[in-house]
C-alpha cells in the first residue's frame, strides 16, 4: 500500500512554507510504537508551554537535556546498578533507556527544567521578536489617520 501523497496543492498560495513538507514527511515516517516514557504537552496561557514527563526513580544526573536546530531532545541512559546487589521479585518500574525528541516551533525557547515528584517538567515560552512581529503597509502613500504621512524626499 502507497502511503504518499503530495503537498503541492497546499503550497501553490504560500512562500517560504516549504519545510512544512518535510515536517509532513517526517511525522509520517517516525515509530509510533514507542509511548516510553508517558508525557503530556501542555499549554498555560498564549505563549506559554510545558512538557511534563514521567520519569520515575530518575534522578537529575540521570537525564540530558539539549536543544540542536529547532529539536528538544530528552534523554536517559540506562542506570547503573548500586554496589548491593537486588533481586527483583517484580519489577513494575521501568528503568530502560530513552529518547524523546520535541521539534519546537518558531521563536519557542527552552525555559528551564525542574525534576519534582518523579516529573520532569520542562517550560518553552514563545518570543516573537520585532522584525517577526505583523507590521501595517501602506498603500501608495497613504496611512491611517493615526500614523504619520511620509512625504517624497522626506526621511521616515
Amino acid at each position: 500500500m502507497n502511503t504518499a501523497f503530495s503537498l503541492a496543492p497546499l503550497f501553490r498560495h504560500s512562500v517560504g512554507f516549504d519545510r512544512f513538507n518535510d515536517l509532513f514527511e517526517s511525522a509520517l515516517r517516525n515509530e509510533s510504537g514507542s509511548t516510553y516514557p508517558p508525557y503530556n504537552v501542555e499549554k498555560h496561557g498564549d505563549d506559554h508551554y510545558r512538557i511534563v514527563i514521567a520519569a520515575a526513580g530518575l534522578a537529575e544526573d540521570d537525564l540530558e537535556l539539549e536543544v540542536e536546530r529547532g529539536v528538544l531532545t530528552v534523554k536517559s541512559g540506562r542506570r547503573e546498578k548500586g554496589a548491593e546487589s537486588v533481586t527483583y521479585l517484580h519489577q513494575g518500574i521501568a528503568q530502560r533507556a530513552f529518547k524523546l525528541s520535541f521539534r519546537l516551533a518558531d521563536h519557542i525557547e527552552v525555559k528551564g527544567a525542574s525534576l519534582k515528584s518523579g516529573l520532569l517538567n520542562i517550560d518553552l515560552v514563545r518570543e516573537v521578536p520585532e522584525e517577526a512581529k505583523p507590521k501595517r503597509i501602506a498603500i501608495n502613500g497613504q496611512v491611517r489617520a493615526d500614523e504619520k504621512p511620509v512625504l517624497e524626499g522626506q526621511a521616515a
